[in-house]
């Protein structure tokens, strides 16, 4: 940073003015929503703001600001600055709004509509002056929504930069995929694999997201355009879900024949399920924060009650569980379980974890039956011939 004629100049921090061409990659991207000026004698808080994010950003690499305020004054194409905007938006990694409402100079009408557009997005932060009025609505808002808060602009604009902290350099179409998805391993993985087989990512926008304790984007869907190397053609309009990988452990018990061997489920209700019963029938396992042989332990302890030592774990391989949708993998092991084990799960009662509303039953069925039954889907059968092969 340096000083020019009493401004601070960072050479990091890019501005781009409605209707400007955003640049070809940044490192993050932040929108400035508010209430805009509409006549020369009113004063804007943008050249505020971006004063201040060239003072707080540190990088590395480039830090871009979205203004929806003309550089060089209204220019009339009301629906050219609609689409400019709704295009910014979807780049940016942070919304700011900033609302210091004044009814008669600073009304903020669009800005209420694009608050109600964006406050649940996981990726806003919200501020105003305590005496702004009518704000009180969208503070509510905000508050239920998780958005950071604060009633000034340095502190607005601090909030939306510590989310963003150094940010990640993303270029091309990767511009269109926001900092909460970047990071997700999920995502990484999904996207490191096309990168492997030489395909680009034209074009991506991120339809969906469910936020896991703290992890704003723990569950996405992205909308996404690629280019096909081996096809030489680009596809549009494919859908990617991404969610934490799964690690399952097979538990089973050898019979005299593969049809006959013990195979160890769990019965748990699941909204998606569409088995006969609604329920669904897998073997034990779930997400958590561990490495995938910790994790599939734990499951198996809270979903059947049967505590194994990590040396009865037997690794059957890592593979996407649903590649025309998903892009999470299941992590599958085996352990083989004793008669006395299969008589102590065939007598359990429920398992799970009850403040998350989990339910779960355990069933014991055969290679044969569960084959022939249709109560368990292809990836769990797949899962189980995996594992006794």
């Amino acid at each position: 940073m340096r000083e020019n004629e009493g401004r601070i100049v960072n050479p990091e921090v890019s501005v781009v003015f409605a209707p400007q061409e955003p640049p070809d990659a940044w490192a993050a991207a932040v929108f400035l929503a508010g209430p805009s000026p509409r006549a020369a004698d009113v004063a804007s808080w943008r050249p505020a703001a971006v004063a201040e994010l060239r003072r707080r950003w540190r990088g590395p690499g480039r830090l871009v600001v979205f203004s929806p305020e003309p550089e060089d004054g209204w220019h009339g194409d009301y629906l050219g600055q609609v689409d400019w905007e709704e295009r910014c938006l979807h780049l940016a990694d942070e919304v700011v709004f900033y609302v210091p409402r004044d009814l008669d100079t600073l009304p903020g009408f669009t800005t209420n509509v694009e608050f109600g557009m964006w406050h649940a997005s996981g990726r806003a932060v919200f501020g105003a002056p305590p005496d702004a009025p009518k704000n009180r609505y969208l503070l509510h808002h905000a508050v239920r929504a998780g958005m950071p808060v604060a009633e000034d602009l340095p502190g607005t604009l601090a909030a939306a930069l510590e989310r963003i902290g150094t940010g990640a350099v993303r270029s091309g179409g990767e511009r269109e995929v926001p900092l909460l998805v970047w990071r997700e391993p999920s995502f990484r993985h999904w996207y490191g694999a096309q990168r492997g087989a030489g395909n680009v990512l034209l074009g991506a926008r991120l339809v969906w997201r469910l936020p896991v304790k703290d992890r704003p984007a723990a569950f996405w869907a992205l909308s996404v355009r690629v280019r096909v190397a081996a096809e030489d053609r680009v596809k549009d309009g494919e859908v990617v879900l991404g969610r934490p990988d799964v690690s399952a452990v097979v538990l089973y018990r050898p019979g005299p024949t593969l049809d006959a061997t013990e195979i160890v489920l769990v019965r748990e209700f699941r909204a998606p399920g569409a088995a006969p019963d609604g329920f669904v029938h897998e073997p034990p396992g779930g997400s958590g924060p561990g490495a995938p042989p910790e994790t599939a332990l734990a499951e198996v302890a809270e979903e059947t009650g049967l505590v194994l030592a990590a040396d009865r774990l037997r690794p059957c391989g890592t593979r996407q569980v649903a590649a025309t949708l998903s892009a999470h993998r299941a992590h599958v092991y085996a352990a083989e379980i004793t008669d006395a084990e299969l008589a102590r799960l065939r007598a359990a009662g429920p398992h799970g974890v009850a403040a998350d509303g989990e339910v779960t039953r355990v069933e014991i069925t055969t290679y044969g039956e569960l084959c022939r039954d249709g109560r368990a889907d292809w990836s769990v059968l797949g899962m189980v011939s995996a594992a006794l092969r």
